[in-house]
């Protein structure tokens, strides 16, 4: 049996998860307080309060550190890497150390790798959002001093599309699958016998989410951004954290979204299926990349828990493939699964460089 420690840092939490096998055996996610960690100029000065609150919970939990067979934290801002699973080395943490975006993800590799080294045991880290596995056809922007990049919510959409494979009595390299990530932030890619080989940026295109814009009008963006109106910093915020949903009805919250639509708000309603039209589609999008060839579309994320945004998408893109529910987010099974497979011997550990 490999018992495994998973760590997933987020902005104002860390949550915790104990693995026996696929068993999750515990769970905590350990809220912190927000002016606090306001206090701490960047986010990686965060590390040793960030670990601390990890060994608390091993300690309240009785949870013995030398019967640990792997420790596995959230992947970071690397750089771009096919998925996987990697092991945890001193290069990675140089380049989380200076990661170019501040991000608590960034802290994940660097917890486990100080929490494994002293216990000789390896520490990983498991399909990073910098998941890069495009075709050259999908770098090209239409600028030439701009290259599409791959940034998405690789560690739930391959967790889901590897479970789906197997349900079908396959691997992930049998099928042709879109999957959709919708949730705070919405990725739509194209799984291509198991590669992700294009992507919307999460972060700034594709659909508008119910805090991200999405693609936006280039024009019109360029005159807000030179209007002088609005400092970067401001423009950036805009892009990611109040726009999409939140922009336009003030809730990022899609379960205040439909309460409000069943108490008759057409606005409500109208920014709800604007959501689900550009999530259909994106994935009407990647159908073309595949040619057609699709074997299923898989919805992942807490937002398809809305039974209303399912039949809105379904309406537009059953015609493609059918369509298939795993509702929620599972990044520390996600986690926990990934150094398993490596722990196995059913896929080979990535060294990064």
């Amino acid at each position: 049996m490999y018992k495994i420690l998973v760590i997933n840092p987020g902005s104002t939490s860390t949550k915790v998860g104990f693995f026996e096998d696929e068993r999750e055996v515990l769970k905590e996610s350990i809220t912190h307080d927000a002016s606090f960690l306001s206090k701490f100029d960047r986010i990686f000065d965060q590390y040793e309060f960030r670990k601390s609150t990890v060994i608390d919970f091993l300690n309240k939990n009785h949870i013995d550190l030398k019967e640990l067979s792997a420790v596995v934290g959230r992947g970071g801002i690397i750089h771009p890497v096919p998925a996987g699973t990697y092991s945890v080395n001193e290069k990675m943490i140089e380049d989380l150390r200076n990661a170019p975006i501040e991000h608590a993800s960034n802290l994940g590799a660097v917890i486990a790798y100080e929490i494994a080294k002293p216990l000789g045991i390896p520490a990983f880290i498991v399909d990073p959002v910098v998941v890069d596995e495009f075709i050259p056809l999908a770098r090209i922007s239409g600028l030439k001093e701009i290259e599409r990049k791959s940034r998405l919510h690789a560690l739930n959409m391959r967790r889901v599309a590897i479970q789906r494979a197997k349900e079908k009595g396959g691997s992930l390299s049998d099928f042709n699958f879109i999957v959709g990530h919708i949730g705070g932030g919405i990725s739509i890619a194209p799984f291509m016998k198991g590669k992700i080989v294009d992507v919307n940026d999460a972060s700034s295109g594709g659909p508008f989410s119910p805090e991200r814009t999405g693609s936006l009008p280039a024009g019109d963006l360029v005159k807000m951004c030179f209007s002088g109106k609005y400092t970067k910093k401001e423009i950036k915020k805009k892009l990611m954290g109040k726009g999409g949903v939140v922009a336009y009805l003030g809730t990022n919250d899609m379960r205040e979204v439909e309460r409000r639509i069943d108490e008759g708000d057409d606005f409500a309603k109208l920014i709800f299926e604007a959501m689900a039209y550009q999530i259909a589609k994106e994935i009407g999008a990647d159908a073309t990349v595949l040619k057609g060839d699709v074997d299923e579309i898989i919805l992942t994320g807490g937002v398809v828990n809305s039974k209303r945004l399912v039949e809105l998408i379904k309406e537009r893109v059953s015609f493609i493939a059918p369509v298939v529910l795993f509702p929620g987010e599972k990044e520390l099974e996600a986690l926990a699964l990934g150094a398993l497979r490596v722990l196995r011997g059913e896929e080979e550990v990535k060294i990064y460089t």
